[in-house]
């Protein structure tokens, strides 16, 4: 082939598409060119030209142009081996998005490595001070929790709205250790994930779900964490029957547990009481009550028998169907601000106020332009306590 590139390593080829969950076929139609030429790059019989590896690492598999120089493929853990609260078909669904955004979470936790040295720098950390197994009482794990983040029932009920009570959730977990960023997904039914670390565990929620989703996201996720467990959590959990009685059980302590934690049991008997909340008016002013989802107090409601599983299947689905889904859209910098998150913001500015990190080096941590640096600390600054 005229123009090629040499160098290449068709090892490289083949794992960066791999590792992205393509086939040949759907990486020729995205490059306009024959499966044949592609399989032909794979095999080493011919190479790409330079244009066209462009294409290849930046719009397809998402890599630096570099990586497909090296000698053998670099070494990444396997989503299958990591990511245990999926069966391995769904793991297979993963969309070449999906997977490039749990590559950007790696990176992240590289970052926070570095900009603190190697130690988490919060004073209190959740994810040493309470450490949870499925054998836990969920009352006690879910009352020790909510005693940790020091939030009262009530005041999470002074809340004016879900998106507030985002923000405070979000607040008060990032003061504890866990560092939660967001994005917006391209693989809808994705609502989130986490991944372990013993310094820097990390949480990361689709933005494009309701603020009620990313709410019992967050603590899904938290729960994984406080397991010490990764997750990748999914709208749909008709799986979980499909999975090994050891997962399945911590998939069932953790939707419980975030139930029961957000809506505590004995506030919830004394709302209820005298009551028959199975209509959608009611079930609706009780999840605003909480700023929950009306899915968190239809399983409650379940957990009580004062509805069955087919009633209760029937109305999530007409909920999910009817649910209006929110892009990013709206303002850049707080776009991004949003997605980053306070404390991850703070934490690259103030090494870069302290002389330890270069403006380019502050565009790198926060993934964006040098011109768009002056954005974002504007707004940190705005949000910074004086």
């Amino acid at each position: 082939m005229t123009n090629s590139t040499f160098g290449i390593n068709p090892a490289v080829l083949r794992w960066a598409r791999e590792a992205q969950g393509l086939g040949i076929n759907g990486v020729a139609l995205r490059l306009k060119r024959r499966p044949e030429e592609v399989a032909s790059w794979e095999r080493g019989t011919h190479a790409p030209t330079y244009p066209q590896l462009e294409q290849l690492a930046y719009r397809i598999y998402r890599r630096p142009l570099a990586v497909f120089f090296l000698p053998k493929p670099p070494e990444e853990p396997e989503i299958k081996q990591e990511f245990r609260s999926l069966p391995d078909f769904e793991i297979e669904r993963l969309a070449p998005t999906t997977r490039y955004q749990l590559r950007k979470a790696r990176a992240l936790q590289i970052s926070l490595n570095e900009l603190n040295n190697g130690e988490n720098p919060s004073e209190r950390k959740i994810f040493r001070d309470l450490n949870l197994s499925t054998s836990s009482s969920i009352p006690e794990s879910a009352a020790q929790l909510r005693s940790y983040l020091n939030i009262t029932v009530r005041e999470q009920a002074s809340w004016a709205s879900a998106d507030e009570a985002l923000e405070q959730w979000r607040d008060r977990v990032e003061t504890v250790g866990i560092f939660v960023f967001k994005d917006t997904f391209r693989q809808e039914e994705i609502s989130g994930f986490c991944i372990y670390d013993s310094e820097f565990p990390i949480i990361y929620i689709n933005n494009s779900t309701a603020k009620t989703r990313q709410i019992f996201t967050l603590f899904h996720e938290l729960a994984h964490l406080l397991l010490h467990k990764n997750a990748i959590a999914t709208l749909d959990e008709d799986y979980l029957d499909l999975l090994p009685s050891s997962e399945q059980r911590i998939e069932r302590f953790c939707n419980t547990l975030v139930a029961v934690f957000l809506v505590p049991d004995v506030d919830f008997e004394v709302r209820i009481k005298g009551v028959m909340p199975t209509n959608d008016r009611e079930i609706a002013e009780l999840a605003c009550d909480y700023s929950v989802s009306r899915e968190v107090i239809l399983r409650k409601i379940l957990d009580r028998r004062l509805i069955d599983d087919i009633y209760y299947k029937k109305k999530i689905e007409t909920w999910a169907n009817q649910a209006a889904r929110s892009g990013s859209g709206g303002d850049y910098y707080a776009t991004q601000a949003s997605y980053l998150g306070n404390a991850y913001l703070r934490l690259v500015f103030s090494k870069h106020y302290q002389g330890k990190i270069t403006l380019e080096q502050v565009a790198d941590y926060l993934g964006v332009r040098s011109k768009s640096v002056a954005g974002l600390e504007e707004l940190v600054l705005k949000r910074t306590p004086a």
